[in-house]
């Protein structure tokens, strides 16, 4: 099962020629080109599904994934056989709900291909841990706080505001029962840095391996939450010496469970 870093995952419109040719140069784990929600219903066409290939081949400083329409909708096929064509290595999919939709993608990507799974209905929320067991190259589930607020009447405006905590938590449960990635959803007010860290910081906190964002502004900020601070990395460090017996380190407890606290925290650092 692949690992990539998925600290920031940058999703741009593929219906915008001018946004694709700006993100390939960005700092951003993942690109996400998408021709999902942010693309316009009259502009979900052959047109914009040929962007794709020129954007992949144009390479990204990180991952290149495309973001198909959801499976329950008039597009997918058209979008996925664009996708296959185009060869990202990541096909993310929106609202999944069951193992068999994974499947399905599965069977009409060419063999490597990654799969990421949204998470973003309350019938996909109920259905989660059967759908990180899916396999089929699932590497990650992704929140969609907007979507996922929606289906369950959360009574907000801004995606990425209300109270996720119940859903992150099980999300990530569910991914790291299979070695899957758990990544948290966008925060869509883009002038609140602070808001933004903070929504990061709450993902981080629940374990999550990072974050969706829409705006170049955000990539920086995301970037740094999910990345061991080098205070953090020299304390961790100081506990993997201490052994795995009780001690103390810096006048705190320490035992096995802390070493392997200190394992997870180094094996998130870069590089």
């Amino acid at each position: 099962m692949a690992t990539r870093p998925r600290r920031s995952c940058l999703t741009v419109p593929a219906s915008s020629p001018r946004m694709l040719e700006k993100a390939a140069t960005l700092p951003a784990d993942e690109l996400v080109l998408d021709l999902e929600d942010g693309v316009a219903p009259e502009d979900k066409t052959d047109e914009t599904r040929a962007r794709l290939a020129p954007a992949v081949r144009a390479g990204a400083v990180g991952t290149v994934a495309v973001r198909i329409n959801g499976l329950r909708t008039p597009w997918w096929r058209d979008d996925l056989a664009a996708a296959a064509a185009a060869g990202p290595a990541v096909v993310v999919v929106p609202k999944v709900e069951s193992p068999d939709d994974v499947a399905m993608v599965a069977g009409l990507v060419p063999p490597g291909t990654g799969i990421e799974a949204q998470i973003e209905t309350a019938r996909g929320l109920v259905e989660v841990e059967r759908i990180a067991a899916a396999g089929h190259g699932l590497e990650a589930l992704v929140f969609g706080p907007g979507d996922f607020g929606a289906s369950i009447g959360v009574p907000v405006l801004t995606i990425g505001e209300g109270s996720w905590d119940y859903a992150l938590a099980r999300i990530v449960v569910a991914a790291r029962a299979f070695g899957l990635q758990a990544v948290d959803g966008p925060y869509a007010a883009i002038r609140d840095l602070d808001g933004l860290r903070a929504s990061a910081r709450r993902a981080l906190a629940h374990g999550l391996d990072g974050k969706w964002v829409v705006h170049p502004d955000q990539i920086a900020p995301v970037n740094e939450v999910f990345t061991p601070s080098a205070e953090e990395l020299e304390r961790a460090r100081r506990i993997l010496a201490a052994g795995e017996g009780a001690g103390l380190v810096d006048g705190e407890m320490v035992d096995k469970a802390t070493h392997r606290l200190a394992e997870a925290l180094v094996a998130r650092a870069p590089g």
